[in-house]
């Protein structure tokens, strides 16, 4: 074959040697994607299988304390005076308020007026006595008729005890009107205001006592699954608690429970949060944060097929316990993930 000037051209030799480094070049593109133009897969490799996973369920509660102790009122009335409010702190046995009952005072009065006749009967009694003592024995009067003063100045004695004891119960029952702090605490509730009239059993105020608790509102079916121990999350507070108490009794559909959690703020006392319980189990693909990444809101992992390459694929999640995640659909028992990071930037995207 001659070119131009009639001067031989390329020899076989030179184009055997152009193919051949064009074929180099080739080989090493093919090296770098893989097959298809796929990522090549490299660093830590998981395989994907079921494993048991607890079924969060999403409830009420509230923080409160474990017991609340109730101030009755005891006697009717007017509650003269009330000294908290809520949110206050107190001591067991500190007086908050005082019940006034005007018959009482009447009562009371009534019954000390007889209280210092019959004293005076008593001492009339008394006198007479003595006197029939001294002549009784100077021979004056017969015995039968010292028994006979003997007799009354005793019944004068015991009458005047008994309007005295009338006396102090009435007295007893005015001092029931105290109001005091049952035990030590916080005011959650003090919401009858001074002047108003209560009766025997009335709520005055609600005084928390006993350590802070998350009390839980479960539906009656939800609770039934639920035993001490399980494990519970606070939407804002960090670590988990555990179920301390189940109350037996079933209000409205309702089942409470307590949850021992630390974190809890005392300066909200009945303040609502979301909470979730762990009821059950059930079956579910988890695998470590790290091996699913997000890109513009989707969350992707890298799936390594039979021949080594990796691809990425979307799904869809949920979070899980700690540092993994539960992988809804997207993935099955048994496929090989790659953590994200540690795959090729080679290929094409998603």
């Amino acid at each position: 074959m001659r070119i131009g000037n009639g001067k031989p051209g390329f020899s076989a030799t030179a184009l055997a040697l152009v193919l051949a480094l064009t074929g180099c070049g080739g080989n090493k593109a093919a090296d770098g994607a893989g097959e298809h133009g796929a990522k090549v897969a490299s660093g830590p490799r998981l395989t994907v299988a079921q494993v048991d996973a607890p079924d969060w369920q999403s409830v009420s509660a509230q923080v409160t304390t474990r017991d609340e102790a109730q101030v009755l009122a005891r006697i009717p009335g007017v509650l003269s005076s009330l000294s908290v409010r809520a949110g206050d702190t107190v001591r067991k046995g500190q007086v908050i308020g005082r019940i006034t009952d005007a018959q009482l005072g009447y009562q009371a009065g009534a019954y000390g007026a007889q209280a210092r006749a019959a004293q005076a009967q008593a001492e009339a009694a008394k006198a007479e006595l003595d006197r029939v003592k001294f002549l009784a024995a100077n021979g004056v009067y017969a015995p039968a008729r010292l028994d006979q003063a003997k007799a009354a100045a005793h019944a004068a004695s015991a009458a005047t005890d008994a309007v005295r004891a009338q006396e102090a119960a009435v007295h007893a029952v005015a001092g029931n009107g105290t109001v005091v702090a049952p035990a030590d605490g916080r005011v959650l509730r003090a919401d009858v205001p001074a002047g108003a009239p209560v009766a025997p059993g009335m709520i005055v105020a609600v005084v928390t006592s006993g350590p802070l608790v998350l009390r839980l509102d479960l539906p009656e079916a939800l609770a039934a699954r639920l035993s001490p121990g399980a494990r519970v999350r606070v939407d804002g507070i960090a670590g988990e608690g555990q179920v301390a108490r189940i109350y037996p009794a079933v209000e409205a559909g309702q089942v409470r429970a307590d949850v021992a959690m630390a974190g809890l703020d005392p300066s909200l006392i009945g303040r609502r949060l979301p909470a979730r319980v762990a009821a059950g189990t059930h079956r579910a693909l988890l695998v470590p944060r790290a091996f699913v990444a997000t890109r513009f809101g989707i969350d992707y992992v890298t799936l390594v097929d039979a021949h080594g390459a990796a691809n990425d694929v979307p799904v869809q999640t949920s979070a899980a316990d700690g540092d993994r995640v539960e992988i809804l659909s997207g993935v099955n028992p048994g496929d090989t993930l790659v953590a994200p990071a540690q795959a090729s930037a080679a290929g094409a995207r998603p």
